[in-house]
């Protein structure tokens, strides 16, 4: 570990320079880059320099012992010293796991009503509120990219975008089918109706980590259309791209500009793409090097919202979580927080 430590921090002196360089700082693209790796790398220096100043400390603390007058002093510093090295090492060892590359990008979120008819769809919809409202406690912005209603306030399907500073990183493991146990208001004798949604959290992704070859893509333009005839536009502003070699298709039709409408179809298609790639990167890789809540394979089961005991549970890890209430209005930072904290616990033991 200390190795590694010290060739990172070579590597930090290194960029300090290149960031520096007026020749480099021209060449924006490569300069954002580095700058960007330099920034990854800073908190584990600090860190690493903090770990080696209190063993500098403690061999001076050692040093003193023969001292008489300085022996009291140097053994309270000795074990204060001895209290810390451990902990900085822990922390250290967390702050060595690999990064996910897509942890700072923003979201595009689709959920899919599933098993459940219409109950499927107005928990669709409780989804996309829950998540709206948790976003919002993050200060990120939400913006819908498309959307096919069901006239009762659920959907079949909804796609959006969350942009903000660590989206991704705070929803990534939302992918999966979520599963409610509840007593429909349509149901007059109170039996408890099992349906389920789909979640797909995908990274909004840059043109250039994906290379989509133009003559690829095929547009079509329509009408945008919503439930009871809301928001039907008189001309063909939406958009849907069929990315011909994958069969991939991105649809938009929330804005009224047809241009814009293209432009977030291509940012849900560059999306999908890079994600059907990265799936058969991850599933090429050993079962055991794998992350146990990581994966986001899309028909597992990972969550249960049982409204009549009040309870959310997480299969993954095991959490049942007693504030429905709560939850769906975007209190959800105890169920994520222990998500990433066993993801990271797993990437360690694997490092071991």
């Amino acid at each position: 570990m200390f190795q590694k430590l010290e060739d990172v921090e070579k590597r930090y002196e290194e960029l300090n320079k290149l960031i520096s360089d007026p020749e480099m700082i021209s060449k924006q693209n490569e300069w954002k880059k580095l700058m960007k790796e330099h920034s990854d790398l800073e908190e584990i220096v600090l860190k690493y320099r903090e770990y080696k100043k209190v063993e500098n400390d403690l061999e001076e603390a050692k040093e003193m012992l023969n001292d008489p007058e300085m022996k009291e002093l140097a053994e309270a510093e000795m074990l204060e010293a001895k209290e810390k090295l451990p902990k900085i090492e822990e922390e250290l060892k967390v702050l060595l796991i690999p990064k996910d590359p897509n942890d700072d990008c923003n979201v595009i979120c689709e959920i899919r009503a599933g098993a459940g008819g219409e109950e499927a769809a107005l928990f669709a919809g409780v989804l996309f509120r829950m998540y709206s409202m948790y976003a919002e406690r993050k200060h990120f912005h939400v913006q819908v990219l498309n959307e096919n209603e069901t006239g009762i306030g659920g959907y079949k399907e909804i796609s959006f975008m969350i942009t903000g500073k660590g989206a991704y990183s705070r929803f990534k493991f939302e992918s999966g089918v979520h599963r409610v146990q509840r007593v429909p208001d349509t149901e007059s004798s109170g039996r408890i109706h099992t349906s389920t949604a789909t979640v797909a959290v995908l990274p909004e992704v840059e043109e250039v980590e994906v290379d989509i070859n133009p003559a690829d893509v095929r547009m079509e333009v329509f009408r945008a259309s919503g439930a009871g005839g809301q928001h039907v536009n008189k001309t063909s502003s939406a958009v849907r791209l069929i990315h011909e070699p994958t069969g991939i298709v991105a649809e938009c039709q929330t804005e009224r500009s047809q241009l814009q409408n293209r432009e977030y179809a291509m940012k849900l298609l560059r999306s999908r793409i890079y994600d059907m790639e990265r799936e058969k990167q991850e599933k090429a890789v050993a079962s055991e090097r794998r992350s146990q809540v990581g994966s986001g394979d899309r028909s597992e089961k990972i969550r249960t919202y049982n409204y009549p005991q009040g309870r959310i549970t997480d299969h993954r890890i095991g959490l049942s979580i007693y504030q429905m209430e709560n939850f769906l209005n975007g209190d959800m930072d105890e169920m994520i927080d222990n998500l990433i904290a066993t993801d990271r616990a797993e990437k360690l033991k694997g490092d071991n």
